[in-house]
């Protein structure tokens, strides 16, 4: 049996979320049908110089899934209370505002990124509260 694939999906490896990612790509109607990369961070993990030595293994992996499973998009899941942005930012104080501001980042610098090397895949941010409300970033 053949499966069609139709997203690659890139998620934290936090545990409390994982419950979350699964129910929310469950709704859209991609159980079975998406290849899943979990790193420490998400977004920040692939994209924050702190994490660098991770980028090329990211982007060799999201390159074989467009290759071996023809995926056109790439779905981005972080989430708030990071363990990752805590080691990014590590000589500030974690608040909202600033971890906000670091996911948002990540986004923008990973959607530069995907444009240039890979320009016909499509993107999707989303932002994960601790109140388990889900977050769509459409202007990055």
């Amino acid at each position: 049996m053949k499966t069609k694939f139709k997203a690659m999906v890139l998620s934290c490896i936090d545990p409390r979320f994982q419950p979350f990612v699964f129910n929310f790509l469950k709704k859209k109607k991609l159980s079975g049908k998406y290849s899943l990369f979990n790193i420490a961070g998400a977004a920040v993990g692939v994209t924050h110089k702190k994490f660098k030595k991770w980028h090329p293994t990211f982007f060799d992996n999201l390159k074989s899934s467009i290759v071996l499973h023809k995926i056109q998009k790439l779905i981005i899941m972080n989430h708030i209370d990071c363990g990752a942005v805590k080691i990014a930012i590590s000589k500030e104080k974690i608040n909202f505002s600033n971890e906000f501001k670091i996911h948002k980042e990540s986004f923008f610098i990973l959607k530069k990124i995907i444009k240039k090397k890979f320009p016909k895949l499509k993107t999707e941010f989303y932002l994960i509260t601790l109140e388990k409300k889900i977050i769509k970033f459409d202007k990055i």
